[in-house]
Order: C-alpha cells, then structure tokens, then sequence
C-alpha cells in the first residue's frame, strides 16, 4: 500500500483507450481523492467530472471527497470509466461562459473599489474642494461599468437564444 500522501499510480481505461495517471493530493500533506483522480481523468480523457462515471472492481465510484484508499484503490489498480466527452461546440459554448464569468468577477471588483472610494469620501477622508471632482470621476466609472455588464448580458442572452433556437428551431 503506499504511504499516506503518496501518489497512487491508476489505469484508467475509456473506450479503446488506457490511460496510466499518477494521482497526487491537491491538499497538502494529504491523500490523492476520487475528486483528484476525477479532474485528472478530465485533463486525459476530455469527459468532464460532472459526466464521468467511475467503476472499480465492478463498483460505481462516487464520492468524490473520499480518499482513494478508503475505496480500495492501490498502485497499479485498474479503473474504467464510462461518460461522454464534450463536442466541440459544447467545449465553445462552455469556454464562453468561463470568460464571461471571469468578466463578471472583473466587474465585480471594480464596483467594489469604487464602493470602497466613495464610502471614504462619505466617511470624509477626503477633502471637501476635493470631493465634486472624485464624485464625477466615480460616476463616469461606474457608468462605464454599467455599460460592460450591460454587454455581458447581452452576450449571455445571445447564448441562451442559440441554445433554446436548437431545442426548438421552429
């Protein structure tokens, strides 16, 4: 058995394919999980965690919190895997939807700052000759920031119709 914390050699098979892929613990100090092994088998394989099933020794592995030892899986163990990878314009539509989170949170914390300036210029820390210019600078900001999250809504709307235009192309 290897040590705690050591990482764990698997053969994944998918399909034709096999795979050998040597799990580590994303935590320090601890043990490779089913969670580990799972988002490895997505870089490999290219099925997304969420669709993969697991099977070790005819049983359905699923929790994902668990440590590979606590389901008995050793060095050199053999795991199959049924699921369905994504197509590439699913991978497209998801590669979208990662950028506009990521702008969301860009957005996000620029209101926070502007938040953030304008509680201080509230609570005074600014001085008063000051503060008519740094309320117009904050306004101009957040309109600019309205505007981008305004596209982003867009740009989500636009998805949402292409996908519900493909359910129902009537």
């Amino acid at each position: 058995m290897a040590a705690p914390g050591a990482p764990v050699t698997v053969t994944v098979t998918y399909s034709n394919e096999k795979h050998s892929i040597q799990v580590a613990s994303q935590q320090e100090d601890g043990e490779p999980t089913l969670q580990d092994m799972a988002v490895l088998i997505e870089q490999v394989t290219g099925v997304p965690v969420p669709f993969q099933k697991l099977i070790y020794k005819g049983k359905s592995l699923k929790e994902l919190e668990q440590p590979l030892s606590a389901l008995g899986v050793k060095n050199g163990c053999k795991v199959m895997l049924i699921g369905k990878r994504n197509s590439p314009e699913e991978e497209a539509e998801l590669k979208k939807l990662k950028d506009l989170e990521k702008s969301v949170e860009q957005i996000a914390n620029k209101l926070e700052e502007v938040n953030k300036e304008f509680t201080s210029i509230q609570k005074g820390f600014l001085a008063k000759d000051l503060q008519v210019e740094a309320l117009k600078q904050l306004d101009k900001r957040i309109k600019g920031t309205a505007e981008q999250f305004m596209k982003i809504l867009e740009q989500i709307d636009a998805i949402v119709y292409c996908q519900l235009h493909l359910l129902n192309p009537e």
